[in-house]
């Protein structure tokens, strides 16, 4: 991996982004940059949109709380989207921040939330995922911004994977107790496929739920050890078997 520069603040930006343009700043980040982190004229700043890689502008103050960007040079190309997707079980507010920001930190490329029998409730802010998914990537260095998929019940969330894509369901009563056996046994862990990781509510799933899943094809129900995690806790451990064994942190 390159050397990175932890040094300069990551801001996510919707513009369009090239070596020569100015940006102006959303009066937030402005505000962030000069008031928060006490930056100033010709101080740098690492501007990403998901679309045009990673680029090193210089701050250019006009007054004390607007500034503009000046964008100098790129520093890393856009890379491919994480085929990742990752399907959950909606959360309490402060603990569905902290899962979206982790899935993002471990590489997802979709988030789907999923309603099931046991899920606590039906309402969910996409934009509030969103928030958290772009302020994973800012801290991370992550280049390409998660899509957030509109919250879809259990039996059309699985309809929309493709047939394909192996789905790894996280399941307390799965037959194989050894997690990376249970990964290394679903496919050939040296031509992996695309992938799909499913979390269910902590109140669990129906019997009915389960043979949903079950009789999926390219399907595979996996244990995460002698104790049940949280739903939060669980996407991290989850997320973290399936790139070691099968995705990108191979």
């Amino acid at each position: 991996m390159a050397e990175y520069d932890f040094t300069a603040p990551r801001l996510h930006v919707e513009a369009r982004l090239g070596q020569g343009l100015v940006l102006p700043l959303e009066r937030a980040q402005a505000g962030y940059l000069l008031t928060v982190l006490r930056k100033s004229e010709g101080d740098s700043v690492l501007l990403f949109n998901g679309r045009d890689g990673e680029w090193r502008g210089e701050i250019q103050p006009q007054g004390r709380k607007s500034a503009d960007l000046a964008i100098r040079e790129q520093t890393r190309t856009q890379p491919a989207p994480a085929d990742l997707h990752y399907l959950f079980a909606p959360l309490k507010a402060a603990r569905l921040d902290y899962m979206a920001q982790k899935a993002v930190e471990m590489g997802a490329g979709l988030i789907r939330p999923v309603f099931t029998r046991y899920t606590q409730g039906e309402r969910i802010k996409l934009d509030r995922l969103r928030a958290n998914a772009i302020e994973a990537a800012e801290q991370c260095g992550i280049l390409a911004i998660p899509e957030i998929a509109e919250l879809t019940r259990l039996p059309a969330a699985l309809d929309t994977l493709e047939p394909e894509r192996l789905l790894v369901f996280c399941d307390e009563d799965a037959p194989v107790a050894d997690p990376v056996a249970a990964l290394r046994a679903a496919c050939d862990p040296a031509k992996p496929p695309p992938l799909a990781v499913l979390v269910g509510p902590e109140a669990g799933i129906t019997r009915e739920e389960r043979a949903r899943i079950a009789g999926r094809p390219n399907t595979v129900a996996l244990s995460l050890g002698p104790r049940i995690l949280r739903a939060d806790t669980a996407a991290v451990a989850v997320l973290a078997l399936v790139q070691a064994v099968l995705g990108d942190a191979r």
